[in-house]
């Protein structure tokens, strides 16, 4: 393989012609970020003055309604194309795996997308891409520069692996300059800090009129220490300065950008773990050996954090729908469980959500255990979650807009997640025909 230089490689890749009426956008996610984390930084003693300087510039949301779960991988391909689960394919973080063969496999590739997402659309109109982490990427054509999100082992062998899948000779060509990257597992604000560098060096280089950047250390200290703690608050001030860094390299670059910052949820704090797995194998509904490992199941739950879909092995068959439900009304009758609702196929299809055919929501301060030898309810391991319905007023997520061609007006209310991908293309001056949203910025 020729050597690559930054010239080569980050330069000559951004050579495709940009119509005239577009305009460049940055969309930055900070996963797990809520709304009045912004608004209210203040109260909270938060010092964000990028954040905050955003807002107030340009237009921020009040609360962005999510998809069905309020997790991270639907809520971003939910960001990317406009519409719900139910059509754009992503249901969950991990995929529904019932035997464990998959080693905790999560949606990695961009390929289960099932309809056109911002990337396409600004491809397809001649802008060049960039991709900086964003769930569900992992090949994802189209992205003309491309750090996709992925891991396996936690293993230095996950670099050499990050490395392959991205685009040819990137990795190697930014690595020479900036230092190491950071591991596809590495959820810290470390990680974050070196991403957004990373991020600005592409800005700064290629000057792209799409590009997309992730950052997830905010959700992983809330998980770990929960919501509006002294921990999650130093975490997202140097997320604050991370992107304030990142923001200066892409206006320099381009001064007429606009930046768009989004996140996927918002957060509860738990006390409480609900092990679903041990009801429905003393339901025998799933089989497992002396080991614990599954051997057979007749119907399994998908754990989504605050919820899980439930998932038949046989849709169709009647009793074993009798069975299922026979459980779900012991367990919600049970006070000790936590369990606020469970739902059926149909209102599962009218909340946008697919991958099951029930659905079970936690009540606030519990959440799914992964250990199907513990007690049905245990104190939680963590102490903040996600994945709630999204009428949980926790969940809301964060929206903020800024730039030339962003009128600046405040706050604009409460709005639906499916709205962000049409806002993004319409500043982009690409289509985006099948997103259920609409333009709100």
């Amino acid at each position: 393989m020729p050597r690559f230089t930054l010239a080569g490689v980050l330069v000559a890749l951004a050579t495709a012609a940009v119509p005239a009426t577009a305009a460049p956008v940055l969309l930055i996610s900070i996963d797990g970020l809520r709304p009045g984390d912004v608004s209210d930084a203040d109260a909270r003693g938060l010092r964000l003055p990028t954040l905050r300087g955003l807002a107030q510039a340009g237009v921020h949301a009040a609360g962005v309604r999510g998809v069905l779960p309020t997790l991270t991988y639907p809520s971003h391909t939910t960001i990317l194309t406009g519409v719900s689960p139910a059509r754009h394919g992503i249901a969950n973080n991990l995929t529904f795996d019932p035997f464990q063969k998959n080693q905790t496999g999560w949606y990695w590739y961009a390929e289960d997308i099932k309809v056109p997402t911002l990337w396409d659309a600004a491809h397809q109109a001649g802008l060049h891409t960039v991709n900086v982490h964003w769930p569900v990427s992992v090949a994802a054509r189209g992205i003309d520069s491309n750090l996709p999100q992925l891991w396996r082992t936690g293993t230095a062998d996950d670099r050499k692996l990050n490395r392959a899948l991205a685009t040819p000779g990137l990795s190697e060509a930014l690595e020479r300059k900036l230092g190491a990257y950071a591991d596809g597992i590495d959820e810290s604000v470390e990680a974050d800090e070196t991403r957004a560098r990373f991020a600005a060096e592409l800005m700064t280089t290629q000057k792209p009129g799409f590009a997309t950047v992730y950052l997830t250390g905010l959700d992983h200290v809330q998980h770990e220490s929960g919501p509006d703690t002294p921990q999650a608050h130093a975490a997202l001030e140097r997320i604050d300065a991370a992107i304030g860094r990142l923001v200066a390299a892409a206006r320099a670059a381009q001064p007429g950008i606009d930046i768009v910052v989004v996140s996927d949820h918002g957060f509860a704090a738990v006390t409480t773990d609900v092990n679903l797995y041990g009801a429905f194998i003393e339901a025998g509904l799933i089989k497992t050996d002396a080991t614990g490992k599954v051997t057979s199941w007749e119907a399994e739950p998908w754990l989504a954090g605050g919820s899980a879909s439930v998932v038949l092995a046989r849709p169709d068959d009647s009793a074993l729908r009798g069975r299922v439900e026979t459980l779900l009304a012991a367990l919600a009758r049970n006070p000790d469980a936590g369990i606020d609702r469970w739902i059926g196929s149909a209102e599962i299809a009218g909340r946008g959500g697919s991958g099951g055919q029930y659905w079970i929501n936690l009540k606030p301060g519990y959440q799914t255990g992964k250990n199907p030898a513990a007690p049905l309810v245990s104190p939680s391991a963590g102490r903040g979650m996600h994945g709630y319905f999204p009428a949980l007023p926790a969940m809301r997520s964060t929206l903020i807009a800024a730039g030339p061609d962003v009128r600046a007006r405040g706050s604009i209310g409460e709005i639906d997640m499916r709205d962000i991908a049409p806002s993004v293309a319409r500043l982009l001056g690409v289509s985006l025909p099948d997103a259920e949203g609409k333009p709100v910025f």
